[in-house]
């Protein structure tokens, strides 16, 4: 069984089908690319399967348990972390701060024993602070840590999105054009940190315009364009589809 099954998936806005149709399985520990030239409805998929948007027709399942139409905090809950297209932060909060408040869904000791102190608050608290420090330190930010995230260039701020997204211990996580903005020794590190993420059992979906990069990291890529897959497959299958060729890769090409 997928990890994440996606069925008869629609997302309209008024006349408009944002996403057709669809029909994708995501398989346990592997980085699917989705790609697609702008206005294919990527984010839009990502906003239905992470809760922003109720699709307007289908269902998405994670683990055979049906999902779409439970609120964001919710599907968060369930295992699904994603970053954003345009950087979401708490930018006038420290890096490190920012990391920590990613925890918040999985606070266990309650609000009120939070607001009084009670042992098993702050223990939970020093937990997720030690663990707030690890995810930095993967990813290459502990040196910033005390960095208001304002003051960070935007490369580390896509990297402290992830780490953000990391806090809520996801099974999936989705990366929304992580790489924007980022210097080719930052990318690189990136794509190793996200294969390293693959390798400790977390999937991944990633939508990106980079297509070297996308070309060096996925096992698998998904085409859509007007909302619509065109096509599916292993990379050298993609790069040789016509309609992929004529909807976005031939762009590059010439």
């Amino acid at each position: 069984m997928a990890l994440l099954e996606i069925r008869n998936l629609s997302q309209h806005f008024g006349g408009v089908a944002a996403v057709s149709r669809l029909d994708l399985d995501i398989f346990d520990s592997e980085i699917l690319g989705l790609i697609g030239p702008n206005g294919a409805g990527k984010t839009t998929l990502f906003n239905v399967i992470s809760g922003f948007y109720t699709p307007s027709t289908g269902s998405v399942a994670l683990k055979g348990e049906r999902v779409s139409g439970l609120r964001p905090d919710e599907i968060a809950k369930k295992g699904i972390g994603r970053t954003f297209q345009q950087t979401v932060l708490f930018m006038r909060s420290s890096v490190f701060d920012n990391v920590v408040t990613g925890f918040h869904m999985n606070y266990t000791s309650g609000l009120m024993n939070q607001f009084l102190h009670t042992r098993s608050a702050k223990d939970e608290e020093n937990g997720i602070k030690k663990e707030a420090a690890r995810i930095l330190e993967f990813m290459g930010l502990s040196a910033l840590k005390d960095e208001l995230a304002q003051n960070l260039p935007h490369g580390h701020q896509r990297t402290l999105g992830i780490c953000v997204a990391l806090a809520a211990n996801p099974q999936l996580l989705l990366l929304d054009e992580p790489l924007t903005g980022m210097n080719p020794t930052e990318t690189l590190t990136t794509l190793d940190h996200i294969r390293q993420l693959k390798d400790r059992g977390i999937t991944i979906i990633i939508v990106e315009h980079n297509m070297k990069a996308v070309m060096s990291l996925c096992e698998r890529l998904v085409v859509l364009n007007h909302g619509e897959k065109i096509a599916e497959g292993k990379c050298e299958e993609i790069q040789d589809n016509k309609a992929v060729i004529e909807a976005y890769l031939g762009k590059e090409r010439r």
